[in-house]
Formats: C-alpha cells, structure tokens, sequence
C-alpha cells in the first residue's frame, strides 16, 4: 500500500476510537509529506464508544498548554484542555461529547508568558467578519457534477479553449439591498451569464476567509474555510456544482505567499514563529504588511500542500491560480540591499521556497492529472511550466505579465504614434513559447487609479470603444489562454471599486451591447476553431504573414493539428481605413471573413470585405497568391479560407 493510499484509508469519521491519527500519519506528517492532514486536523465529528461528540487536534509544538474554548462552555480557558501527543508530532488533541456541529470555538494557547485565542487553521467553517471564531463543522455536500468529473481532461487540457473570466465574487451583482451576494442565490444568474457569454472558465478570487474586505481575499486567515459573507461552504459546493454541470470549469485564487498579522490567525502560532520565517529579513513581506512561510518546515508543507488538495478534493475545483509566485522565489523581493538573507550559496533564490512549489506540482499532478496550476510569476524565471524532472517549477501554465504590460503600453499610444512603438506589440511573439502563457487582462489592471480598460485606449468614444473591440480581438488571436476581469466585457467606464457592483446599466447604451455581443461572438468562434487553441504552447501553431510597422498592420495564420485548418488574423492599430491591401495567403481559393470587430452589430462603422474574398495569382510577402482586403479602421478580422 502506497504513502498515499493509506493515509485515505485511515481518513474516515473516525470509528470508535478517540484519535484519527495513525502511527503512519504521525510518520508522514514529521516528514513533511502528509499532503491530506486536514482530514486529520481540526474538528471532527465522531463517535467513541457510542458517544458522538468532536474530536479537536492542533499543531503546537512549542505551546506549554492547548485548550478549547467556545459556545459550548460559555468560552471558558481551562475546562477543556487538550493533551500533548507523546509521539514528538508536536499535535494536540481531545474529545469532547458534548461539543456538537455549530458550536463556535477557538484554542487557547499558552507558552511561558505568552497567552492567545487562535481560530483553528484547519476549520471547514469560520464566523462571519469582523467576529473570528472557528465552527464546528461536517462537510455534507452530495454532488451531481459526475459527467462533468469524468470528462474533465476534455475540457482542461492545454490543448483545449481556455476563456477565463476573471470575477470577484462580492462585487459582480449584489442584490437590490446592497448586501453581499449568497453562493446558492447568485449561483443561477452567474452560471447563465457565464454560459451566455461563452467563457470555458470562472476564475475566482480568493474565496477564503479574509478579516479585510479591502484585501480582495489575499490576505487569508482562514485557508480552509470558505468566506462565510457569501454563505455557507455547501453554498459554494453548490455553485461550482451547478458551473460544472453547465460545462463551466472552476479556478480558484489560492495564496500560499503569504499570510497576513491579525492575532487569531497564524501568526506567532503557538508563541513561537511556527508557520513564518523568524528573522523578518526572510518572514515579514513589507509590501504587503504580511508574513511569509516558512517552506522548509515540514508542518507548513503539511499544511500548504494539504490546503491545495483540499480545494481539489472537497471542493471540486479544476484550477489553481498560484498568488505571488515571484514573492517567493527571491529572497529580495521587494528588499533593498541589507535588508533581505542570501541563500546558502550566496544567491538571492528562496530555495525552500523552490522545492516547495515543485513538491506542490508533483504532488496535484499526480493525483489531479486533468486540473491546471497556474502560476502568478511576473520576473523572467526560467521553465516555470517545465517538468520538475528537467528542472522546471512544474506548473501547467503562466499568466504573461510581460505580454499585459507591453500589449496596454502600446493601446495607451495615440495611434498617430503607434508605428514608433511597433515593437512593443510585436515582442511578445518572440517568447510567446517559451512558457505555457496565459494572456491576461486582470483585475490588477484597472484599480490603483490606472482606470478601467476602456478608459485606457485613446480618442473620443467611438475610437475608445473601437480600440477596446481591436484588443481583444488581438488577445483571442494571438497564441496562449485567456483571461478577462469582470466588466472589460461590456466597457465598465470605471475603475473597479470592491465595495460596488459592476454597472449592468450601461447596457441599455448601444455601444457596450455591442462590445458585449463581440466577446461574446469571440468566444464562440474561438471555441469552435481548434486553430486557435490547440497549438497555443507550440510555435508550429502560429505563423507570420507579415508586419507593417509604418501602416500599424500586422497578419499572422493560426493552425491546428489539421494542416489546412487555419484562421487568417489581420490587425489594423490605426483609425485609416485601407482599401485594396494585399495578403499573402498559403492556398488558392475562397476566403471567408468570419468576424469583423468593425461590423455595425458591435457598434462599428460597417467596413469589410462583403463576407468573403477570392485569391488571386499575386504574388506578396513570398507566396504565390493573395487576396485584396479592405481593413477597417482599428479592427481585427478573421478570416478562413475553402481551399481549391
């Protein structure tokens, strides 16, 4: 029997006896290798001896006294006290009948003179802020997502259509008094829209239990309980439940970089620097006001990778978006000189941080071959989607921070100005493969006063929106998976405010219905058109045509693993129209134009090629036929081709 094997096995209810823990789980867990110790941790609900009550364990090490107080004993400190494992595990554990599911609790720990309440780390369930308390809680959901489960790998491999939508929960729709919305309640509205639109994906951020609202999530307390704000955890098993049977995959934000000070969380655990580095030139994050892990510790490997799992386990998800990557990866970051400790070698690279997170991929990919990790890494690292076993980080994918930048750069230039800056939107085609990329237009983008993305593109209204038609035309070309933040769909004006919902009104105006029914006519194309995503991690899917830097026009051909199924894409970055352009095209015969940024419908000004154009015996850009376009100003076509 497996490491692996066993530990489900010993994972039950518990039976009749007073502990959960095995001999082989303790083993594990001091190796650091117990990656489902939240079956183990926390509270649970068992019998012993015919008695049903909880049983409560905690990792303390250093703690010279462990107690639970709560609702059950009017939150006195000492009548239920905790006992120390004699196995060297550094765990705590008691059972207790009278303690049944709801109660509210905490630990009380004691070490020499230091005294604190600490919600539970491995809680399923948490009070709703600014109150702290840990629940007593059983996870009970009964699925109904087994097709869904089954085909999975159809849906979430890299050579599948990925059309992320990026959404913060609680300011997407809030219902008419204002309040937070309920996992179950918008459940109905989300997985409607999200089908309506055509997304393959949601992409949530962080559903933990945070205490800051203002945090977005980032700053978790809580990484096993959901965020009770929007309801209770069967609320959101319910909402992934109902987005997979919808064909909709889930990715949740997950933030093992750091955690943040509030005294019932993690932080100086059990009077020592448990889960954080101890020297705050290692542990203390100065940006974020937050501390960092300690990954050479085997309870917090435990922990962490435990954590992954349990989201993929209990909850189903088919993703997750790894914050801060880059945070943990270098010892400076973020660090002036003096201020941060080199490595043993002398270099800057955390590489705790490094065996961590390639352990965390060997470790999902092994039991969860068809999800995604996908890293938040925004430095050059190198082979960041490699295998671990040719040195690599082991993730699925990468968000393309670079391609972000460059690509929002170059929409913010006046187009007058765009052909001395035609390198900043053709870059990224020379690294396009050198990770599996995700080109994402995120939340980060439109808060901190950078305005929304319709307010980034220049010019009056029409040429705003037109610009914005153009982007992500481009973006659902151009080789690698998609993300969109909630509102860049339909043109939010505003700069994304969390206390706020987004402002469904505009779509009484034509112009955001119309750029709605784009993305939307996007990612039907996009997801019937497997030259657009099969190959997005091989430069054999994608080739030039050419590059007008003085006209602002680039052509590039996307192709599948069927050698004459290819999407022609020609960009036009200025507001001229070009009559009678010519393209070189691979193959004689008709070819169609399929989507048009600039057609009416969208809220464009109607110029085109009629629907479809035929090739001529013309030579240009070293082929031997061609078709004549017009190009519309500040647009993106596609075009696919009968072949004679």
């Amino acid at each position: 029997m497996s490491p692996e094997s066993e530990v489900k096995d010993n994972a039950g209810s518990g039976g009749g006896g007073e502990t959960l823990l095995t001999d082989h789980d303790i083993y594990l867990f001091k190796q650091g290798n117990h990656f489902r110790i939240y079956r183990k941790l926390g509270a649970h609900i068992l019998e012993r001896g015919g008695e049903k009550g909880t049983l409560f364990a905690v990792w303390a090490p250093n703690a010279s006294k462990v107690s639970v107080k709560g609702s059950f004993n009017g939150w006195k400190e000492d009548s239920h006290p905790l006992e120390r494992r004699g196995d060297g595990s550094g765990i705590w554990e008691g059972f207790f009948p009278e303690v049944e599911e709801g109660d509210l609790y905490k630990y009380r720990i004691e070490s020499g003179g230091h005294e604190v309440d600490k919600a539970d780390p491995l809680a399923f369930h948490s009070e709703t802020p600014p109150k702290t308390a840990s629940l007593v809680y059983d996870l009970n959901y009964s699925w109904n997502d087994d097709e869904w489960m089954e085909r999975r790998s159809e849906f979430n491999s890299r050579d599948s259509p990925f059309s992320i939508y990026e959404i913060h929960l609680g300011s997407w729709k809030r219902p008419d008094d204002g309040d937070y919305p309920n996992y179950r309640e918008i459940a109905g509205d989300l997985t409607e829209y999200l089908d309506e639109m055509g997304f393959t994906h949601v992409e949530f951020m962080p559903l933990m239990e945070h205490p800051f609202y203002g945090s977005w999530g980032y700053q978790v307390t809580n990484f096993f309980a959901p965020t009770s704000r929007y309801g209770d955890p069967e609320g959101l098993m319910y909402l992934i439940d109902q987005l997979h049977q919808n064909e909709i995959g889930v990715i949740m934000d997950w933030v093992p970089s750091h955690f943040p000070s509030d005294e019932h969380g993690l932080v100086y655990f059990d009077g020592t620097h448990l889960y954080e580095y101890g020297d705050p030139r290692k542990g203390y994050h100065p940006d974020w006001d937050s501390y960092i892990f300690d990954y050479g510790r085997e309870g917090v490997r435990n922990f962490l990778i435990s954590n992954a799992m349990f989201w993929l386990d209990e909850y189903h998800v088919d993703g997750l978006r790894v914050d801060g990557v880059a945070s943990m990866l270098y010892l400076d970051y973020s660090r002036d000189e003096g201020q941060w400790i080199p490595n043993k070698y002398g270099g800057r690279e955390n590489l705790e941080a490094i065996d961590f997170l390639r352990s965390l991929n060997e470790e999902i990919y092994r039991n969860y071959p068809d999800i995604q990790m996908i890293a938040e890494e925004s430095t050059a690292w190198p082979m960041v989607t490699c295998p671990t076993s040719v040195g690599g980080l082991g993730f699925g994918m990468k968000w393309n921070m670079g391609w972000m930048h460059d690509t929002l750069v170059y929409f913010s230039k006046d187009p007058v100005h765009r052909k001395h800056h035609h390198d900043e939107l053709t870059f990224s085609f020379y690294y396009a493969f050198d990770e599996n990329f995700v080109l994402s237009l995120s939340h980060d983008e439109v808060v901190y006063g950078k305005g929304s993305l319709l307010s980034k593109m220049p010019g009056d209204d029409w040429q705003k929106f037109a610009n914005l038609r153009l982007l992500m035309g481009y973006m659902f070309a151009h080789p690698g998976k998609k993300l969109i933040f909630m509102g860049g769909e339909f043109g939010q004006w505003d700069e994304w405010d969390h206390d706020e919902d987004l402002n469904w009104e505009l779509l009484e105006y034509p112009p955001h219905r119309g750029l709605k029914k784009w993305i939307r006519d996007l990612n039907e194309f996009y997801r019937g058109k497997p030259a657009l995503y099969e190959k997005d991690f091989n430069p054999d899917g994608t080739e030039w045509i050419f590059s007008d830097q003085e006209s602002s026009i680039i052509s590039f051909l996307r192709r599948s693993e069927v050698s004459d199924d290819m999407t022609l894409v020609v960009c036009n970055f200025t507001p001229v129209t070009r009559r009678n352009y010519r393209i070189g095209v691979p193959f004689e015969g008709t070819w169609r134009e399929r989507l048009n940024s600039d057609a009416e419908i969208y809220g464009g000004s109607g110029q085109g090629n009629l629907g479809e154009v035929e090739t001529a015996p013309v030579p240009s850009h070293g082929r031997e036929s061609s078709i004549s376009l017009t190009l519309p100003p500040l647009s993106t076509i596609y075009l696919d081709a009968d072949k004679k």
